[in-house]
This record gives C-alpha cells, sequence and structure tokens, in this order.
C-alpha cells in the first residue's frame, strides 16, 4: 500500500465529514492489544494475558507491538505507516475488568481467553458495607498510577527510531454503573434483585454512580483536567438485558447523575454493544446523547428512522462474520448495511460491531474496507 497516498485520502475523508458534506463513508475498526496476544503467529514469545497484566513493562511491548501491526497491516481510515511524531504513547490496560478490580472484585485469569473477575457481592449483598473505594487509598488505583508513571517514564524513549509518546491518562471514562454492578454483584443476580430487592438495586446504583464520580473527578484534577466538558461519552453494555420500563426506573437516573457532573449538555455520546436499541430514543431524548457506538445485533437502518438523520450511528457488521467469513458474505451486509437508509443525513461511521476477534483475516478486513469505500459514497 502506499502510505502516503492513503493518508491524504483519510485526511479528505474526515475533513468533509466533519464539515457535513461527506463525500464518503469512513471505515475504521475496534480493535485492542488481545489481537497480539491471542494470536500464536503474532505472539510466537507465548506472552499470557497474566504477563500483559502483571508487568508495564511487557504491557508497553504489547502494546507498541500492537500499534506497529495496525498501522502497517489493517487497512482502514486511520494513518498508516510510521507516525510523523510519536507512536501515541501507552495506556494502562486492564480490558473490561479495571472497574471490577477498582471495587475490590477478585481477578482470575483464563488460558488462551481475556482474563475475568468473580463478583464481589455475588454471595452476600451486605459486604457492600465493606467495600471503600476511596481514590485515597484504593490499592488498585495505586497500581495504574503506578504504571502511568511507568508509562511516563519511557515516554521519550525510540521504538524503531520513533518516540514512543506520552500515556494516555487513565480511568477518566466508565463502562457504566448498571454494567459495573453487574460485574460487582453478578448480572443474574442483579436481575433478580430488580424483582426481589429492588430498593437494594437503587442503593448499589447509587454507591456505583457516587464512587465513579469520584474516582473520575479524581483523576481529573490530579491531571489538571477541566471538567465538565461541552460533551462526554460513557458505555453501559449491561441495560440491554432489562426493559425500557425498567432502565427509566433504575438506571436513568444514575445515567443523568453522571452525565450532568461531566458533561455541559452535550451533545454526548455513548457505547452500547448487544441488544440494547429500545433504549436508544430514551438515550438521546433524556441525555442528548447524538452518537451512538453500536453492536452488531442493532437494525441501524431501523435506528435512523427512529433517531433522525442528525444522529451520528457507528456499526455494525458483526465481528463473528469477519472473522469466520466467507468473504462474499462480508460484501453482502456491507452493502446490505449501506443501504438500509443508515447514511440518510450523512452522519454514518462504518465499523465493527464491536471489536474485531483475534485471528480474523486481514483480508476480510479488507474486503469490509473496500466494500465500504466503493458502496458508500455520498452523490
Amino acid at each position: 500500500m502506499d502510505f502516503s497516498s492513503h493518508n491524504a485520502e483519510v485526511k479528505e475523508v474526515w475533513s468533509s465529514y466533519y464539515s457535513g458534506r461527506p463525500i464518503r463513508v469512513p471505515v475504521y475498526f475496534n480493535m485492542n492489544p488481545r489481537m497480539i496476544l491471542l494470536d500464536p503467529a503474532l505472539n510466537k514469545e507465548g506472552v499470557s494475558f497474566k504477563d500483559y497484566f502483571e508487568s508495564p513493562e511487557v504491557m508497553a511491548k504489547i502494546q507498541l507491538k500492537f500499534r506497529k501491526w495496525v498501522r502497517f497491516n489493517v487497512p482502514q481510515d486511520r494513518e498508516m505507516g510510521y507516525p510523523e511524531d510519536n507512536w501515541g504513547g501507552c495506556w494502562v490496560d486492564f480490558q473490561n475488568s479495571y472497574e471490577a478490580l477498582y471495587f475490590g472484585c477478585r481477578l482470575f485469569y483464563w488460558e488462551e481467553s481475556l482474563p475475568d473477575i468473580e463478583p464481589v457481592l455475588k454471595y452476600r449483598k451486605e459486604l457492600i458495607e465493606e467495600l471503600n473505594p476511596d481514590p485515597e487509598d484504593n490499592p488498585f488505583l495505586k497500581k495504574v498510577l503506578d504504571y502511568y508513571d511507568y508509562f511516563l517514564s519511557i515516554s521519550d524513549e525510540l521504538y524503531e527510531g520513533i518516540p514512543i509518546g506520552k500515556p494516555q491518562i487513565p480511568l477518566t471514562g466508565t463502562d457504566g454503573p448498571f454494567t459495573v454492578s453487574a460485574q460487582i454483584r453478578g448480572a443474574s443476580q442483579l436481575c433478580i434483585d430488580i424483582y426481589e430487592d429492588p430498593d437494594f438495586v437503587h442503593r448499589l446504583m447509587d454507591f456505583v454512580t457516587d464512587a465513579t464520580i469520584k474516582r473520575i473527578t479524581y483523576i481529573m484534577d490530579r491531571f489538571g483536567l477541566e471538567y465538565p466538558r461541552k460533551s462526554w461519552g460513557f458505555a453501559d453494555d449491561s441495560i440491554e438485558l432489562i426493559s425500557e420500563k425498567i432502565y427509566k426506573e433504575f438506571v436513568l437516573p444514575y445515567h443523568k447523575k453522571l452525565v450532568k457532573a461531566f458533561s455541559l449538555g452535550g451533545p454526548n455520546s455513548i457505547h452500547l454493544c448487544g441488544r440494547a436499541s429500545h433504549h436508544f430514543l430514551t438515550i438521546k431524548e433524556e441525555l442528548n446523547v447524538m452518537d451512538f457506538d453500536t453492536g452488531y445485533p442493532t437494525d441501524l437502518g431501523e435506528m435512523r428512522k427512529v433517531l433522525g438523520p442528525e444522529v451520528t450511528l457507528r456499526g455494525n457488521i458483526s465481528p463473528m462474520l469477519l472473522l469466520q467469513g466467507p468473504v462474499y458474505r462480508i460484501e453482502e451486509e456491507v452493502i446490505r448495511l449501506l443501504n438500509s437508509g443508515v447514511m440518510e443525513g450523512g452522519r454514518f461511521i462504518l465499523c465493527d460491531g464491536n471489536n474485531v476477534a483475534p485471528l480474523t483475516p486481514i483480508e476480510h478486513l479488507r474486503v469490509m474496507y473496500e466494500t465500504g469505500k466503493r458502496y458508500g459514497r455520498y452523490n
């Protein structure tokens, strides 16, 4: 690939998109260092997730390898080839376990898979009294900041002749209070609690939300970040488990509390994997969310009709289809999605829905990218 020509085209695509006069649909892929760790061909040293989680040196090494692999192999509307200034820095990466670990859940490792956590309140909800997610003396937060300090100490070092760059500031976002509550109580038990002990659910949601706000403000104050901001984004994937009625009663008040703490009013954004589209209109209207990052079960053509042309929709080719193919089915699905009406208004970004699986053939990603470029053009 001619990286220079590619990067010039990418700049033009995003410039036209943000100007409100898109020439075509931008295309990118969501992925992370598990692409390296869980692919034997890319991880010949056999580095495990345990190695990765328990050593900032290993974490940095894998992340830099990942950054280079993406830049030289994954065709998408992002800059490719060697970066001009730096690699973008390292980041403290405990995957989707980080908030559960902050609340004291125990981490355990699977062979050849992502680590997971054991819900700390699974068997005894009264243990909530013993949880102390105070950022001033939280052991997990101290570990996170130690890792950050290490990444900062190597930011001027060279990787393949180019500076690594300053690390990303950690723990400034959230996977969402309902999702975190499901992690520390257990998803099934939390859903049972809604019917058997609704007062406890509100108590838990309030506890998690307040602790999340306190943790984020602590980090922002520590690093001199301004808040609230005009726009803010968060996630809460587990709301796919509940009805709209339950969402409005047990979750929406806490989403409002979060947004009030960190947003000046928006427009805001949200990431929602899974089958959560029955909440989208409420979320748009109640939280001024105008940017939805979606999972593959969402009917984006239908959501365009429901939410209107001014809302940004991102998604949502199935990661399983990208992994398994065949190629012609990937092409068909991209064309079907682009013809669904989702392009109306010019606020659509084509990506996976959501997170590319390790071992996905590069050829499958290339087919999605090229099909998106060909059929995603605006007249």
